[in-house]
């Protein structure tokens, strides 16, 4: 007897500060996976991100919010009570190397024990494995070209931060 294919909805949570080509190659392969994807951003009130909360949510409005199944929202305090408010299924986590996995592995443990949540793990694709927010705010304060790591919009949005200072 098949049973009838339940709607999926899973998060991809960061502080995307900023959003990077990795982001957006795990969002967009996750967005091919589930019906529906909510790229929810932490809002920490104890770090002061490059980007403020509303400029990240439009940046990710702009980039990943172009995916028809895609919508983008913030979060506050455990991920695992947010998903359980919104009825999400799956939390998706971009790792780029065996020391994100040894983190994330604990994270995840912890999130399924709490409410059962799942969490699937998706390897960045290689051209993306090195790729981190902090490390291209790094390179691109010290004058760093990182274009070629950013979408468009965002490249201008933190060239243009960075004339600021």
């Amino acid at each position: 007897m098949s049973q009838a294919r339940r709607p999926t909805h899973a998060v991809c949570p960061g502080s995307f500060d900023p959003p990077t080509l990795g982001h957006l190659d795990v969002i967009g392969r996750a967005s091919g996976l589930f019906d529906r994807v909510t790229v929810a951003v932490l809002v920490n009130p104890d770090k002061r991100g490059m980007f403020s909360l509303d400029e990240r949510l439009d940046l990710l409005r702009a980039t990943a919010g172009e995916l028809p199944n895609v919508d983008v929202d913030t979060f506050q305090g455990l991920l695992v009570d947010y998903c359980r408010e919104h009825g999400i299924a799956a939390i998706v986590k971009g790792l780029r190397a065996v020391s994100d996995f040894d983190y994330e592995l604990q994270m995840a443990q912890m999130n399924h024990g709490l409410t059962g949540v799942d969490t699937l793990f998706m390897p960045t694709s290689p051209a993306y494995s090195f790729v981190s927010s902090s490390l291209v705010k790094q390179v691109a304060t010290y004058g760093g070209d990182v274009r070629h790591l950013l979408p468009g919009v965002v490249a201008d949005a933190l060239a243009a931060r960075l004339a600021q200072r």
